[in-house]
């Protein structure tokens, strides 16, 4: 009966003993529902509910302002929507939310452990890899394998907490984007201030470095397999090849959600893999330079040298990337509170991870090994075209050049795909509807080319390697920690509770002296800053 009760719209109102009687009521019977969609926007409590045979039901008291629904794809089924949609408005969320079926990233939710791994293994390993040996020339062999180590294992925690974030154990609320979960924890305003500028920086950075590592690796491949005849024919410049890979990018981002791109991750990861282990087991494999040496470079005073420290810890923080894809990424699976998506999700994050290491600490030491101080400041990539053009046979000098080519067009989907939903969200809030499909191309295709003048007209981002690692350090070290401890608020003084207020207050410590450091370390070295000439 208390079941009935609480599905009632109205309590029954006693009648006097005098009045007549009246024929018996017939009532519908309770609504039923499985336990795990008790948090599903089809059964938020609406009026609707209360329908029966066109005759709408009793009024309440105080009628509930609810938001207006938005319809759903026909192709996403209704067991796969966020959980706990209803409790949105009132942690005033985001209002992107009631478009979730609309929006690239949360259109599918059908995603996997694999598509996870897949999806993780692409975003975290990357051309930032091959520029950690350059680290290690100012931190010398202990401290840079330690700094290495205590980096991974760091970003490993972080990760992990993001993961168990996703979901709202209280609320089954679901944060499909990390600046969702930014600003439902510290509040909206603080949140986007926090927040906002990292991520864009992370996302738009990252696919303008993509564009000047494919476009020149472009040119460097086609001189290999083209040869002497090359130097006949009028060569593309710079620019050109540049445009050249924006093309084929702007063409690959047409696939319409990141669901859709989980084969385009997989060939990524595969052949990010690939040419790292092919850059360091070939470094290896002719052994070290003649006069190498691996006594840390000091710079001539003190100040500079430990600038110069803080611009190679910057340089090991600038090696991990993607934390502010993971909410993203595991927003493709379906979740509910007998299945939640922390568990396949974490799996993937394991397996691409393993990978991951299997890559950066084999890239680190042995290319350090193998060239010492010699190393050239761009990274191991340079380094195997500078030192070992001539001992090594032009196939696999071309297949490693593919490789990276192909992972920087697989890489650029993932990440300028946070850029695709938010333009996509003004469109979707505006029209409450789907964006068109002609609509959609437009969108990407302005951004594509849009990253392509911020490549020609910063062909240098890739000498601040230091000063992007700093600035983006919080997104990756320190936020989750202070998510952690206002969103689930561990014991006081517990193991939970100190660990992350250390690691919270040291990730932004260690944020703000490595951007300070990164900017003396620009300034004093004298970066080229060519504007506009790539």
């Amino acid at each position: 009966m208390s079941d009935q009760n609480e599905i009632r719209s109205a309590p029954l109102t006693p009648r006097p003993r005098s009045a007549a009687p009246t024929p018996p009521v017939v009532r519908t019977p309770p609504v039923s529902c499985p336990p795990s969609q008790l948090h599903s926007p089809s059964l938020s409590r609406s009026p609707l509910l209360h329908v029966e045979n066109g005759e709408a039901a009793p009024p309440r008291k105080k009628a509930p302002k609810t938001p207006i629904r938005t319809p759903r794809l026909s192709l996403t089924p209704r067991f796969l929507t966020p959980l706990g949609s209803p409790v949105r408005k009132a942690l005033r969320m985001t209002k992107l939310d009631p478009q979730d079926a609309w929006l690239p990233i949360t259109e599918s939710r059908n995603g996997n452990k694999y598509y996870a791994a897949f999806h993780t293994l692409c975003s975290g390993i990357g051309i930032q890899a091959l520029v950690l040996p350059v680290a290690f020339t100012i931190l010398g062999w202990t401290w840079g394998i330690i700094c290495l180590t205590l980096a991974f294992i760091w970003q490993l925690y972080t990760l992990w907490l993001l993961v168990q974030l996703h979901e709202s154990v209280e609320t089954g609320m679901r944060y499909c984007r990390y600046l969702q979960l930014c600003c439902a924890t510290f509040g909206s305003k603080l949140g986007k201030f926090l927040a906002v500028f990292p991520i864009q920086y992370l996302s738009g950075g990252t696919c303008i470095a993509l564009i000047i590592i494919g476009g020149s690796t472009a040119k460097q491949f086609y001189q290999i397999i083209c040869g002497s005849a090359c130097s006949a024919s009028s060569p593309l410049t710079n620019v050109e090849w540049y445009l050249v890979f924006t093309c084929a990018a702007v063409l690959l981002s047409q696939l319409p959600n990141l669901n859709s791109i989980a084969g385009v991750s997989l060939i990524g990861a595969v052949t990010a893999v690939g040419y790292c282990t092919i850059i360091w087991v070939v470094s290896v494999a002719k052994g070290r330079l003649p006069g190498v040496s691996y006594n840390p470079v000091r710079g001539s005073t003190q100040v500079d040298h430990a600038f110069d420290v803080l611009n190679a810890l910057g340089i090991i923080a600038f090696a991990f990337r993607g934390h502010n894809l993971i909410l993203e990424i595991q927003a493709t699976m379906p979740s509910d509170e007998k299945h939640p998506s922390r568990v396949p999700m974490w799996k993937g994050v394991k397996a691409s991870y393993t990978l991951i290491a299997a890559c950066l600490f084999p890239i680190a030491i042995g290319g350090y090994w193998a060239y010492g101080h010699q190393i050239p400041a761009s990274g191991m990539l340079t380094a195997l075209y500078q030192f070992h053009t001539a001992d090594v046979s032009k196939s696999l000098l071309a297949i490693t050049a593919l490789f990276v080519i192909i992972n920087a067009a697989s890489s650029f989907q993932i990440y300028a795909m946070p850029i695709f939903d938010d333009m996509e969200s003004m469109y979707t809030m505006k029209k409450m509807k789907a964006c068109p499909w002609w609509l959609r191309a437009a969108f990407r295709a302005v951004f594509g080319f849009g990253i392509f003048f911020g490549a020609v007209a910063l062909p240098f981002v890739g000498s601040v390697a230091g000063l992007i690692g700093g600035a983006a350090l919080p997104v990756t070290l320190a936020y989750p920690c202070f998510m952690w401890l206002k969103v689930r608020k561990p014991k006081m003084y517990g193991l939970m509770w100190w660990l992350n207020w250390v690691l919270g207050v040291t990730g932004m410590f260690l944020s703000v002296i490595l951007t300070v450091a990164g900017i003396y370390v620009v300034v004093q070295t004298g970066v080229k800053v060519s504007f506009f000439n790539p």
